[in-house]
């Protein structure tokens, strides 16, 4: 049978198989609305909705034959889906139960709507009142199981502590920059040595109490880890393609890296992190909009050829998230201001191409608008886009519904997209 046929699920009767997921948070809340477009008789109704932000119809990457077209800068988005190795979903978003315009004021909804912080923390626990673990983090606790090797299964790659990768018995390995995985040795050899030596000195002595000993065990198992990645890294074939010299695409070349050498550390399945911002566009969204829509698409692109050239394309998944869409209509600095659900893209050999979800209606206080701007009430909850991703690592129904406690609420609970 075919590797993609394969690889479709990883299933966990096949330890030895290697699955990874890279999650690419867009920070401040991207515009959807003008990141995936329809381009039939519904143009019409996009582009009265918001006249001033609205993209020309002729510049408009067309999703094959779906009615829809991509930003104009997703040249490369539109060529993975138009290979059938892209999908998107619409107008997902953080959700308690699921929610019409007509039963609105009478169902419990996510605490804070329209915060960046809490909506990023909803979006990356999916719990809509918080949560103080992440649901990628959740299936690493069940899922590194079928690793072999000592290191966390989860990496950030953007320089922060991501809530998504920390779970109740795993905890995701941060690093902050693309030339070094942690400790960077200066001076020579018989100095760093020593240098080391005695740094391993002080975070093993007793100190008598009990939250320094805490944190120094943390820090000696990041450095074990760091040195660990960097000698396997090491090891690693020089990347096939340039990556981009921005934030993003940097990120990725560091996840091409370490997945290029997943065997060397026993870790059959990895969940990574990628993060960039700029997209809180409360004015200019057209200008901005294009040079991040630009980034992104270079980014991607760089990384899904190294995989294709490595034969890791059926083995890798990748999926954007962003703490909300934008309103529907601009305001008066042309920009757009925070809304609710979103649509959100996912890239991969693995991938059922196509389109997922239901896109809204771009009607102005219409019965997909939970006020009078274009606020989409979600129709795909963040949990049923979770279960798809923890469903393709191999996790059971029984398995996701302990880790997304609200997936029992939602149907399907599993999309299929991958």
């Amino acid at each position: 049978f075919s590797s993609r046929r394969r690889h479709t699920r990883c299933l966990s009767d096949w330890s030895s198989d290697v699955c990874s997921s890279d999650l690419v948070f867009l920070f401040g809340g991207n515009d959807a609305n003008n990141m995936v477009v329809p381009i039939d008789s519904r143009y019409a109704k996009y582009q009265a909705m918001r006249p001033t932000v609205a993209l020309p119809q002729a510049g408009l990457l067309a999703a094959g034959s779906t009615g829809y077209g991509f930003h104009p800068a997703l040249t490369n988005v539109q060529r993975l889906y138009n290979q059938s190795h892209g999908a998107v979903v619409f107008n997902i978003g953080t959700l308690v139960q699921p929610t019409t315009k007509a039963t609105l004021n009478a169902t419990p909804l996510p605490r804070n709507l329209y915060s960046h912080s809490d909506q990023t923390q909803q979006w990356q626990s999916s719990d809509p009142t918080g949560g103080a673990t992440g649901w990628g983090g959740r299936i690493n606790d069940i899922a590194m199981a079928l690793n072999t090797g000592a290191l966390p299964p989860g990496i950030t790659v953007n320089g922060g502590s991501a809530l998504f990768l920390n779970g109740a018995n795993t905890q995701g390995l941060n690093y902050s920059n693309a030339d070094s995985f942690g400790l960077t040795r200066f001076g020579d050899g018989t100095a760093m040595d020593t240098r080391l030596t005695t740094l391993q000195s002080v975070l093993t002595f007793d100190s008598g109490v009990q939250l320094v000993n805490a944190a120094n065990g943390v820090m000696a198992s990041s450095i074990r880890s760091a040195q660990e990645i960097n000698d396997a890294v090491n090891g690693a074939p020089a990347l096939p393609v340039a990556f981009p010299n921005t934030g993003l695409g940097q990120q990725l070349a560091q996840v091409a890296q370490i997945i290029a050498v997943q065997g060397t550390l026993g870790l059959n399945r990895q969940i990574f992190f990628a993060g960039t911002g700029g997209f809180d566009n409360h004015e200019d969204l057209v200008n901005s909009q294009q040079r991040l829509m630009s980034g992104l698409d270079a980014a991607i692109n760089a990384f899904m050829t190294t995989l294709e050239m490595r034969g890791q394309l059926d083995k890798v998944t990748l999926f954007t998230e962003s703490e909300f869409n934008r309103t529907g209509n601009a305001n008066a600095n042309l920009g757009t201001d925070h809304a609710w659900g979103s649509h959100q893209l996912v890239l991969g050999g693995a991938v059922a191409g196509g389109v997922y979800g239901t896109f809204p209606d771009h009607t102005l206080a219409g019965p997909d608008d939970a006020g009078d701007r274009g606020y989409w009430i979600p129709t795909t909850s963040t949990d049923q886009y979770a279960a798809t991703f923890g469903h393709w690592f191999g996790l059971t129904d029984g398995q996701l519904q302990t880790i997304l406690p609200n997936l029992t609420r939602f149907a399907p609970q599993s999309l299929g997209f991958v």
